[in-house]
């Protein structure tokens, strides 16, 4: 697998209400990266917020930067998981 220099924004995709994750992607030139975060890891974000489900969409907007940060330094340490592979963001892949 070719990694190049930067990934890029991608789309929200959606909040799956029942796996308590919103997925997203991001892009490596024209590769399309499958992404999600925990809604946990996004209310830690937010200092314990915890945001009603319509709020997902806003909520991963304010967080952004910092999510496609973390995501972009697990798609560097080739941290994929599942099938098709992906990131998957965790609280744990925020702290210091």
């Amino acid at each position: 697998m070719t990694l190049t220099s930067t990934l890029t924004s991608g789309r929200f995709i959606d909040h799956e209400y029942d796996r308590m994750i919103v997925r997203f992607s991001m892009h490596d030139g024209a590769r399309e990266i499958p992404c999600a975060i925990s809604t946990s890891a996004m209310d830690d974000l937010e200092h314990g917020a915890h945001v009603k489900p319509e709020q997902r969409e806003a909520q991963f907007a304010r967080l952004r930067d910092r999510i496609e940060a973390c995501a972009e330094s697990k798609y560097r340490a080739t941290e994929f998981e599942g099938t098709p592979p992906g990131i998957v963001l965790r609280g744990i892949d925020f702290r210091p």
